[in-house]
This record gives structure tokens, sequence and C-alpha cells, in this order.
């Protein structure tokens, strides 16, 4: 027998006087009431009530067995209102992985916007470029730029994330200015190591649409954060390829010189991902509502 329903057919034995009286509108017979309450009496080893033909009273242990039982069984009626308000409206807290630039310049500039609709949800957002094991590291969901892995992963599409090669006046001065994606086979390119290690095959758009252009660059350098590769390029180390919404204001104060003006600058898919559950809790569905609304158009 259920141990918890046994409880719950004792306080109601109490409640309502007799087997009898407990098993009406239960859908239990006297005696079904009956075996649950000897199964508890089994299981505790002494007697919970006093039964006459007439009466029945609770002893000194089901006294306290009962007080207790009481306390047990609102605890769980507690928490099964609260896990249905909580799948009723967005609320709680909501765990969110995203890479540190897509994260600093994109998703937390919204963020008031969720937030002040929906003002019981808690984000915590954890800003790291590498692929975070969501089920492993207890993430609700996560956002990835670049060609998504095999993952088992429900993934929405989000943007594409433009990507420009740059490099510093001064790298420039001393080796030259590249002028086409080909050039870069006789430069330094640095490179962001991703999900499947060093980003060495630099893809470029050709300006007639016709294809595109691979180039497999080298270089003496290869780093697993975007800020790292562009204080890299900044400090005159080499070339980068990385997201515009990064490199934006270096490229306004002449920090940074865009390569290959005339060519269509490559991009990044980025994706809003989660694991499968056919039951989403609303904290989820309403972020990624809000994310696909708010920040999936071609923005950034």
């Amino acid at each position: 027998m259920d141990r918890f329903s046994s409880m719950a057919i004792f306080a109601r034995v109490v409640e309502r006087g007799s087997f009898a009286a407990a098993a009406e509108g239960s859908g239990m017979t006297p005696t079904m009431v009956g075996n649950h309450i000897r199964e508890l009496e089994r299981r505790l080893q002494g007697r919970l009530l006093n039964r006459t033909t007439r009466r029945q009273s609770l002893t000194e242990l089901g006294r306290r067995y009962h007080a207790r039982c009481l306390e047990i069984l609102a605890l769980v009626d507690s928490a099964e209102l609260d896990a249905r308000e909580m799948q009723s409206s967005p609320r709680g807290r909501l765990r969110v992985s995203s890479p540190v630039i897509y994260g600093t310049r994109v998703l937390v500039p919204a963020l008031s916007g969720y937030l002040d609709r929906y003002p019981e949800v808690q984000i915590e957002l954890s800003l790291n470029d590498r692929f975070v094991d969501l089920a492993k590291e207890g993430f609700d969901v996560a956002i990835r730029a670049g060609v998504l892995p095999d993952s088992g992963l429900i993934a929405r599409a989000l943007t594409h994330s433009p990507r420009i090669a740059c490099a510093s006046p001064a790298y420039l001065a001393r080796h030259g200015h590249p002028r086409v994606p080909a050039d870069l086979l006789q430069h330094h390119c640095l490179a962001f190591i991703g999900a499947n290690g060093p980003e060495r095959e630099w893809r470029f758009p050709r300006p007639d649409s016709n294809g595109v252009e691979r180039i497999a660059v080298r270089g003496h350098l290869d780093v697993n954060g975007g800020l790292a590769l562009r204080e890299a390029a900044l400090a005159g180390l080499g070339i980068i390829l990385q997201p515009q919404v990064m490199l934006q204001d270096d490229l306004d104060a002449g920090r940074l010189v865009r390569l290959f003006p005339d060519w269509p600058a490559p991009t990044w898919p980025v994706h809003v991902v989660h694991l499968p559950d056919p039951n989403m809790p609303p904290k989820l569905v309403s972020f990624i509502d809000f994310l696909l609304a708010t920040l999936g158009r071609d923005k950034t």
C-alpha cells in the first residue's frame, strides 16, 4: 500500500469519526479503509485507534502521528498548489546561458522588457563562450551562435549575426592590407576556439552571389573567448573574424579596420535551444516567445 495514501486515509478517519464515514465518497469500502489503518499500525508497531462497536478514539501514539500527518499533508497540498501556480503563469528562477558578447551587447539590454512583463521570474544569466550541457549543468535555455551540433535539443532560429574580418592599423602598417579573402593566406589570423576546436576555415560569401570563398587561414594564436580575440587584434597580433556587434565601436573609432568591405559579411546563425519537454513551464515558454518577438530579426 502507498504510505502517503494511508496517511491521508487515517486523517480522514479521524476527521469523520469512523471507517464507514471515511469510506463515503472516497471510492473505497470500510474494509479497505481498515486495511490502510492496519498497515500503518503494522509499520509503526503500535495501535493508532482504540476501536469498539460504538466509538473510536485516538491512542497517544495516534494523536502524535495524526498531528504529524496533518503537517505533512498540508506541506504536500502547499507544494502542489505552488507547482500548479508555476504552471499557470511565468514565475520562478530561469537559468539562461549565452555567449559573452551576445549576452552583454544584445540580450541584457533587452531583458528589462521581459522582466517588466513577468516580475515573478528571476533570471540567472551565465555568460560563457563554450557549449554548456543544459541537462548536466541545470540550464533551462541557452543561446548559441554558429552551426549547431546534433545534440538532441530543440532549436529555434533567432537571427543571423554578421561577422567582420578586421585588424588594427598598426598590424596593417607592418604586414600590408589584404584586398581579397585569398590574401589572408599570407597573414596571421587569430582563431576562435569553438566546440569543434579552432576555427581555421573562414568562409566569405562572394560578391557575385556565386557561392562561398573558403580560406584555410593560419596563425599563431587560438583563443576560446571573443573579447580576448578583440584585445589581441587591438594589440596588433593579427586579423580576426568576429561578430560585428562586438567590433562596431572599435571600427567607428578607427581602432580596427574592416577588411573586404565590398564583400558581403559572413554570418553565424543564432539559435535559442532547450531540452525536449512536452510540458514546458510558462517561464520558459514566455522567455522563448519574448526572444523570438524581440530579437528574432537581423539586428545583430
